[in-house]
């Protein structure tokens, strides 16, 4: 459209001095006119007839006739009826969303297809975060063009690895045209419940998965168009590699960077650097699809569970033994029934040790471990040993940190009771050969715990294929809530087990006299659980499910090979742990400093490592050292965060 613009004296646009983008030449109007052009001009009703031109100025004058770069609204402007101030309003027509926050100068209010301009679709609970866009959603649209429901609050295009439809990865692109000529109309939120479709968004059901191989697909088809939207830049295929896709060669790329726009954290900033998180094996950062299911837990589910009749207990108890049901296909448990809620492994160790164990180890028997066990893993044994009289036996590992079986063989023997092994060391990331450790302690009588809290998130765990009597892992290691573990335990050993403590849930019937137990697993779940961290762990299974742990294992395969390769030459630094199979855990010193130091010079360039024991001690004395530093990686990591870490490592070398 051409808008005519009265000025007092003629101008020359070729004469017009260069300014920064977003503000207006000498002798324009300023901004904030042309904002109350622009929203005046947008808040026509679609169809009838618009103004082409706005006087501006209390004087006459010659008049300029520019031609402004503006494109109609995708939707109506009835689309966004409220008052200014009022938290559901957006700049698409009465505000910013936020009571007293203008639209931010040099972004025209209702332009919203801009690169400039803010994205709303229609802002709720005041998501001041959205004024700036600072990230992209999964459909490859600044996150501020994606919406969110009351009560729902997900940005509806932040699951995993993108929404779409079959047409369009871009679902405001279909029918665009019947939307601009006013033909397809966007229902306004009613009185009954919401739902997405009330906002011109997909519905929950339509948002499926792209995996990535139509993710490429996607791409490569992109890649030979020309459009005009500015949003499809980003699904542009690379000329060449864009960072953050990686490929092996016999497999599709994996898109790391579809990937982290799942993770909200990792926007943060920290000491002025976007954050680099390499602790992973302490805690995991969480999706959005957690948070949000932990959010829409307690404004629609919460409630205590079972023995209840009505409607937020039913909802409560469904959630919580759904994720029950989660955790069994996600493990390869047989029945939900062996698996048993827990605040994390730690406390799953102790309730075998202190349950199974001290029914059935005595006087003179033995307990197994190795020396890469995290303290949770020895601990409880110890005390276990101290009450009974039992002997604990350690195996030793060799020089890359792998256990030796064969020296493992040499200590079974009648007298054992049970093996207990990590699969994943948490200090060295060698993974554990834990199917044969398990099958030779059972041909020695014994029972075998295996402890998963490092390699759920890492690989394929199936607990019958292990043949595992006893599995533990930790929610938090796993892109879930903190406070969450679960405990595998096989049927018939649990069934024979005492109950851990007493109290409501895990009794069926009381008396002064007795008391009568619930079977597993609510024998072993005393008190009020933690339910919505459950239903949050629950979600975090579906989101690594759906994006594939092999995906992930592969990809974080590759992401370690490439860390060793350019850490290990810098000159002063020792890797600890250098196993032929290990997850993507790297631990190492470095001369002339200690860990401390080069934690701290890590965290002033905004990258997050753990520097210390790691609740590891035996088996970093045996590499004799007393601490480490331990970048550890998870899928969303890349290697360019890599290099930003190598590069501080290599300063620290370059000064002592």
């Amino acid at each position: 459209m051409t808008i005519q613009i009265p000025t007092s004296n003629p101008v020359d646009r070729a004469a017009l001095p260069d300014v920064p983008q977003g503000l207006p030449p000498a002798g324009l109007p300023d901004v904030a006119t042309l904002a109350r052009m622009a929203s005046e001009f947008f808040s026509a009703v679609p169809g009838s007839a618009t103004p082409a031109a706005a006087s501006l100025g209390s004087g006459g004058g010659e008049s300029l006739s520019a031609t402004l770069p503006f494109t109609a609204p995708v939707l109506a402007s009835a689309s966004n009826p409220v008052p200014p101030g009022s938290p559901f309003a957006g700049p698409g027509g009465a505000g910013t969303g936020v009571p007293g926050l203008s639209v931010p100068q040099g972004q025209v209010a209702g332009a919203n297809l801009l690169p400039s301009s803010p994205t709303h679709v229609l802002s709720l609970g005041n998501r001041v975060p959205a004024l700036a866009p600072h990230a992209v959603a999964q459909n490859n649209l600044p996150d501020t063009v994606v919406t969110t429901a009351p009560a729902v609050e997900p940005r509806f295009g932040s699951h995993t690895l993108g929404a779409g439809t079959e047409a369009s990865p871009f679902y405001f692109l279909r029918d665009s045209d019947a939307r601009l000529n006013g033909t397809d109309k966007i229902p306004l939120p009613g009185s009954g419940a919401t739902t997405a479709e009330q906002f011109g968004l997909p519905s929950v059901e339509s948002l499926q998965l792209r995996t990535p191989e139509r993710r490429l697909a996607e791409t490569s088809n992109e890649s030979r168009k020309t459009d005009s939207f500015y949003f499809l830049d980003h699904a542009s295929a690379p000329k060449n590699r864009e960072p953050g896709l990686h490929a092996a060669s016999a497999h599709p790329p994996f898109d790391v960077n579809a990937i982290r726009r799942d993770f909200p954290i990792l926007q943060e900033r920290v000491n002025g650097r976007q954050l680099v998180w390499f602790d992973n094996a302490a805690t995991t950062q969480k999706p959005q699809s957690v948070i949000d299911r932990l959010s829409y837990f307690y404004a629609h589910e919460n409630s205590n569970i079972h023995r209840a009749a009505h409607e937020l207990a039913g909802r409560a108890t469904d959630a919580y033994e759904g994720a029950r049901d989660t955790v069994k296909r996600f493990i390869g448990a047989s029945s939900p029934d062996e698996i048993i809620f827990v605040r994390g492994t730690t406390e799953g160790i102790n309730l075998v040790a202190k349950t199974w164990g001290v029914q059935n180890v005595g006087e003179g028997d033995e307990i197994i471990v190795s020396n890469l066990e995290h303290h949770a893993n020895i601990v409880p044994w110890q005390q276990l040993a101290a009450q009974k009289g039992a002997k604990l036996r350690v195996i030793p590992v060799d020089d890359s940190g792998q256990v030796r079986l064969d020296e493992y063989q040499k200590l079974l023997n009648s007298r054992t009771k049970i093996v207990s092994v990590t699969q994943v060391s948490n200090a060295l990331g060698t993974v554990v050969p834990v199917r044969e450790i398990v099958a030779m302690a059972h041909r020695a009588g014994a029972c075998a715990l295996v402890d998963g809290a490092q390699s759920v998130s890492h690989m394929r765990v199936n607990v019958q294929e292990i043949d595992a009597d006893f599995f533990v892992f930790s929610g938090h290691k796993l892109f879930g809530p903190t406070g969450i573990g679960v405990v595998y335990g096989k049927r018939q050993l649990l069934e024979d087990m005492p109950p851990w403590q007493g109290g409501g849930n895990m009794i069926a019937d009381v008396t002064f006299d007795r008391t009568e137990f619930q079977p597993p697993p609510n024998r072993f779940e005393a008190g009020t659980g933690n339910i919505a961290d459950a239903v949050g762990l629950a979600a975090a299974i579906d989101y690594v499910t759906r994006v594939g742990i092999e995906n992930i294992g592969r990809y974080e395969h590759e992401l370690l090979e490439y860390a060793t390769s350019v850490l290990q030459p810098v000159p002063g630094v020792r890797l600890i742990g250098t196993a032929k199979d290990k997850a993507s855990v790297l631990s190492f010193v470095l001369k002339g400093y200690e860990t401390e130091e080069v934690g701290r010079a890590l965290n002033e360039e905004g990258i997050a490592v753990r520097s210390g024991h790691h609740c590891a001690q035996p088996i970093l004395r045996r590499f004799g050292v007393e601490t480490t530093v331990r970048p550890s990686l998870a899928f969303y990591n890349t290697r360019e965060e890599v290099d930003r870490m190598v590069s501080v490592v290599r300063r620290l070398s370059s000064r002592r």
